[in-house]
């Protein structure tokens, strides 16, 4: 009874989360500002009043054929993006790609055959306390982090990618594996080293 109860109580908090990852996704995606920050403050040095913020990302998915019964997905394509929304403000985000073959057996979770997606992007924004979205919308995952710049800094924020276990591997060991080519269950979000 008690098992029961414990995988009806699972089932119902993750289908909460999935509402709530979606219902923040298209938060994301909505504009309601653009005055939020500029994407081309490399060429003026920052004023007071002001901070730069890098955004970048890193993250592999499996190659755009790899996966013929959900044909509605872009991994594997240009069309994959990273959507961040700052103070209601959205960026979609293009990744430099590459297929990339790292070599298996390994215990690197990104081991094996896939897409390799490198996200960069240079923002200059009003120094203070920001709300910041970061989104993969084809994998229905977003997260919101409140962010503090301080006045006349250049900041760093890093998205790493929380992948999915390998199907079986918990019950073959007592840790699970994570790998990519089971998904991106969510993503961890550091700012200058510090983890939000």
């Amino acid at each position: 009874m008690k098992r029961v109860t414990l995988i009806c109580a699972i089932i119902l908090i993750s289908a909460y989360l999935g509402g709530c990852a979606a219902s923040l996704s298209k938060q994301a995606a909505v504009s309601s500002r653009s005055n939020v920050f500029s994407s081309n403050g490399d060429t003026v040095p920052i004023q007071a009043g002001q901070s730069d913020l890098n955004i970048s990302a890193s993250l592999k998915t499996h190659r755009e054929f790899d996966c013929p019964i959900n044909q509605q997905h872009s991994h594997g394509t240009p069309d994959y993006k990273l959507l961040i929304n700052i103070d209601g403000q959205p960026l979609l985000i293009s990744g430099e790609l590459k297929e990339e073959n790292l070599s298996a057996g390994s215990s690197d979770p990104e081991a094996g055959v896939g897409v390799r997606y490198n996200f960069r992007q240079k923002l200059r924004l009003a120094s203070g306390k920001h709300q910041l979205i970061v989104s993969l919308p084809d994998d229905g995952i977003a997260v919101a982090r409140e962010i503090v710049l301080d006045e006349k800094t250049i900041n760093s924020v890093r998205i790493e990618p929380v992948y999915n276990s390998r199907s079986g591997s918990q019950r073959s060991s007592t840790v699970p594996v994570a790998d990519f080519h089971e998904g991106i269950k969510g993503v961890k979000v550091t700012i200058n080293g510090v983890p939000l």
